[in-house]
């Protein structure tokens, strides 16, 4: 996710971060290759404005330029100042206590994948001891009603749903009604979107919204469409008042727009992304965590909770084995594929290792890459898997044919080893970031 802004960002970091001394003309350069890259991450120009003169303001100053690490000073006050575009610290839903009924109401263009992250909020709050209850509640979009049943049902949490019934009031009012009978605490109310912002939409969800009382209005917004998600998000504020934004398709965004914008744009707080299909691609939206991302600093808190919650403690500890050592075979790789694919993407947890994301550049690994990847290793012989440098012509040739690929993606999957090889032993060498990644993947287990 954000990989064009967070390339950008690690080069001019990098060459501003290791300076012994600045000046105020390398201060005004490398502020100007930010407010490009901003821009071209599609972040909403005023807000660009106020960051830059902001960031030159705080950087001139005598607390840069005669500080003893100059560099890094003005590298700690870029940072600062994206966690501040991103929403300063952590928000999280405003809710009743478990006696009592909460209500959830989602809005959004049609397209932004409401009904989706419906069923992805629902599995969130069930895993924090919840009991939600999903309603159906999209009356004018096709096999809607549909959609979300068979999301409930692979959650597992109920859907309130009225096939027959045209009102959306009395739709929205009838699943609160089923959660106090039935002892469920959170209603979602998942509404019609429509292909762009009209009156009788904002109409309908004004008037649910005055039938139930709902104590959050979270408007879900895809974050592929840049600083426009930040304009839409205003735009039912407006109208309808919300109180926070669900951002989906992070993962493809790789500019990064709405997340820097909506904040800044709405006065409203982002609190969770999607990050891919499954249910379990939704993270709480951390403004710290992502501007390291975003900065290739890494995101180790994130990794580590990933892991408590996918890992068992044994295997935890043989990813942090894996993880710092400074040499490791092609055998080590497929134990780590088999460890690593519960918990996502590969390249996904590349970023949140410091310093990983910039030596992984264009090697996203989903879920299938991996299954090839691992194919292709289990066609090699215990005496390849130990030492791929044997790896001739002939026997990567044989190798493609037992796994079902090409010689061509034999030799990616050998590049690809090469690389995350290179990565670890790089890793052994910044002992702070080691330290710190040892001593969270510690508290796992």
């Amino acid at each position: 996710m954000l990989e064009k802004l967070t390339n950008t960002f690690s080069d001019i970091l990098r060459t501003v971060g290791g300076k012994a001394a600045i000046s105020e003309k390398n201060i005004e350069d490398a502020v100007e290759q930010i407010k490009i890259a901003l821009l071209e991450a599609d972040v909403n120009l005023r807000v660009v404005r106020r960051f830059v003169n902001s960031t030159i303001e705080d950087a001139r100053g005598e607390k840069v330029l005669r500080s003893v690490n100059p560099g890094q000073q003005f590298v700690k006050i870029i940072h600062d100042k994206i966690v501040a575009l991103l929403g300063d610290v952590r928000q999280d839903l405003k809710l009743k206590g478990p006696d009592t009924v909460s209500v959830i109401l989602l809005l959004g263009l049609q397209g932004s994948g409401k009904t989706t992250a419906a069923a992805k909020l629902a599995l969130h709050l069930k895993k924090e001891g919840r009991k939600p209850l999903l309603a159906a509640c999209d009356l004018v979009r096709p096999a809607a009603i549909e959609q979300l049943a068979v999301l409930g049902q692979r959650v597992g949490v109920p859907v309130w749903r009225e096939d027959n019934e045209r009102s959306v009031v009395k739709v929205a009012q009838n699943a609160l009604s089923q959660a106090r009978k039935t002892g469920r605490d959170v209603v979602i109310l998942d509404t019609a979107g429509r292909l762009q912002i009209d009156d009788p939409m904002m109409t309908e969800v004004e008037r649910v919204k005055k039938a139930t009382s709902p104590d959050e209005v979270l408007l879900v917004a895809d974050a592929m469409t840049g600083q426009s998600a930040a304009n839409i998000a205003k735009t039912f504020d407006e109208r309808v008042g919300l109180t926070a934004v669900i951002l989906t398709k992070f993962d493809s965004d790789t500019r990064g727009g709405a997340a820097l914008s909506v904040k800044s744009v709405t006065g409203k707080p982002v609190l969770f992304i999607g990050t891919g299909e499954k249910p379990e691609d939704f993270e709480p939206f951390h403004p710290d965590r992502i501007a390291g991302r975003i900065l290739g600093m890494g995101d180790v808190v994130s990794l580590v909770e990933k892991a408590r919650q996918t890992l068992d403690a044994e295997e935890a500890v043989r990813l942090q084995r894996k993880i710092s050592t400074e040499t490791f075979s092609l055998q080590d790789m497929l134990d780590q594929i088999q460890a690593v694919k519960k918990m996502g993407s590969l390249y996904s947890l590349l970023e949140m290792i410091p310093g990983a994301q910039a030596m992984m550049q264009g090697r996203e690994a989903n879920t299938g890459e991996l299954k090839k990847q691992e194919a292709i290793i289990r066609s090699m012989t215990k005496k390849e898997r130990a030492n791929h440098l044997i790896l001739g012509p002939n026997r990567r040739k044989r190798i493609a044919h037992g796994s079902g690929t090409s010689v061509a993606e034999v030799n990616r999957l050998i590049k690809h080893f090469e690389q995350t090889r290179l990565t670890m032993k790089k890793m052994t060498k910044t002992k702070g970031a080691q330290a710190r990644f040892m001593q969270q993947m510690g508290q796992t287990v």
